[in-house]
């Protein structure tokens, strides 16, 4: 056995474990980074960066399809499929290289295989063991499917789906969640026939219910087919397709079955039980500054029960990094992390729904305004439709903002920032929104809640 020492180990370089590497390496700690696959994980390599590259060519596909209603005379020829996996591949390529480049300037060691925690201050990978004076568990996730459901040959996930060599003619996708419904946004955007199976009574379910009421339209006027409020019970495949059949007895035929019903923690098999971290169905017991029951070893990302997403993991690398710096960095709760789905269109919201705003602070101490997008310039410009939906309470802070629309995803920083600074509507209406931009969307949003609408 060969030994290395450092005053951080990290078990896990996706977005949670490289982002507390880099701002360990800046407060002067040494670093050990072990990684079993690519630096970057899953968002890099089979999550956020190559599905929203995806996404990007279907959007190109869709307005060249409409170029003429923009004036502009392009014929569309359909979609080359090795084209647009190679411009995937280059966008996660370029990524990659930077951050290799990155990680390699800051002094980080990077230890490649796979690690098992053996002990609160040690990781073992193969023949080496690891030592650090903090550890922290940064595994990420996988995947997951249904009790009883195997995935392989027609039956696939998210990963399985990236790889594909070809455009399918029929889809049905099981999950209406983020990453089913960016598939099939992808997937009718390439000329594929889409049905969406969702177990809960809405498409998007985490999100405002106006939003997701909104959302449903949207997929439905593209042609997109969703079946709601029913369970899947089994699927059978052959060398033509899929038959999925629902409890209620429905079947469904398609090439392929996309299983999309969320992601589990990856933590099997790597020690954590064994050295004492408390559990709890697979995921990593926490307290709020992301502390285990074991001294001295952390955790972040999605091994951290709630949100599951890349930002979210980044921001607990940075946090863990300077709590073990004796910085005492700000708790940001799960509830005021912006979420965005890249699909067409889009959907971005942060803090509370109307009605968990409703629940908390009772019923006759909330108010919200639905900013249709049909009043903002930009927005018609780019040809969508949606809304910005602001939550407050009455004479209180904006408490919630829930958007609907294409890009919209990019207003969310300001959305962000008004709700984590607690700030009133009344705050907001002096600063000015540059025009046109669908930014001034929310400024109307405001200038309604405060009692000076303009344009309603």
């Amino acid at each position: 056995m060969s030994e290395q020492n450092f005053d951080i180990v990290i078990l896990g370089a996706g977005s949670g474990g490289y982002a507390a590497a880099l701002r360990a390496s800046q407060l002067g700690f040494t670093v050990g980074l072990i990684e079993k696959g690519k630096l970057g994980g899953t968002c890099l390599h089979v999550g956020c960066i190559p599905t929203k590259a995806l996404l990007h060519s279907a959007e190109v596909a869709d307005v060249t399809r409409e170029s003429t209603k923009y004036g502009v005379n392009a014929d569309f020829h359909g979609v080359d499929i090795a084209a647009v996996t190679a411009y995937r591949e280059e966008v996660v390529s370029s990524k990659f290289k930077g951050l290799t480049g990155l990680i390699k300037k800051r002094g980080i060691t990077v230890i490649e295989g796979e690690g098992r925690l053996t002990s609160p201050t040690t990781v073992q990978v193969g023949d080496q063991v690891i030592t650090g004076k903090h550890v922290v568990l940064a595994s990420g996730s996988y995947s997951r499917s249904l009790p009883g459901l195997e995935v392989g040959g027609r039956v696939i996930t998210s990963e399985q789906a990236l790889e594909l060599d070809f455009i399918p003619k029929t889809v049905a996708v099981l999950g209406g969640g983020v990453i089913g419904v960016e598939f099939a946004s992808v997937w009718k955007s390439f000329g594929t026939d889409v049905t969406i199976i969702e177990a809960l009574p809405h498409l998007v379910p985490n999100e405002d219910e106006s939003i997701s009421k909104q959302f449903e339209r949207a997929f439905r006027k593209r042609g997109i087919n969703f079946v709601l409020g029913t369970r899947f019970q089994s699927v059978t495949q052959n060398d033509q397709g899929v038959v999925v059949t629902l409890e209620d007895g429905r079947t469904i035929e398609a090439e392929l079955l996309l299983v999309a019903v969320g992601r589990g923690p990856s933590t099997a098999g790597l020690g954590y039980e064994e050295v004492g971290v408390t559990m709890d169905r697979g995921f990593v017991i926490t307290n709020e500054r992301l502390a285990t029951s074991v001294p001295g070893v952390y955790a972040v990302g999605d091994i951290v029960p709630g949100l599951q997403l890349a930002h979210r993991g980044f921001q607990h690398g940075i946090f863990v990094a300077e709590e073990i710096a004796g910085l005492k960095p700000q708790v940001i709760d799960d509830i005021n992390v912006p979420k965005v789905t890249y699909s067409h269109p889009e959907v971005a919201s942060v803090g509370l729904s109307e009605a968990s705003a409703r629940e908390q602070y009772g019923t006759d101490k909330v108010s919200s305004y639905d900013y249709n997008l049909a009043g903002n310039g930009k927005s018609h410009i780019l040809g969508t439709a949606g809304s910005i939906k602001v939550v407050r309470v009455n004479d209180g802070p904006v408490v919630g903002v829930h958007m609907i629309g294409d890009r919209v995803g990019e207003l969310i920083g300001e959305a962000q920032l008004i709700v984590n600074w607690e700030a009133y509507p009344e705050d907001i209406t002096p600063l000015l929104h540059a025009h046109p931009t669908q930014d001034e969307a929310l400024g109307e949003a405001f200038l309604a809640l405060a009692g000076k609408p303009l344009h309603s």
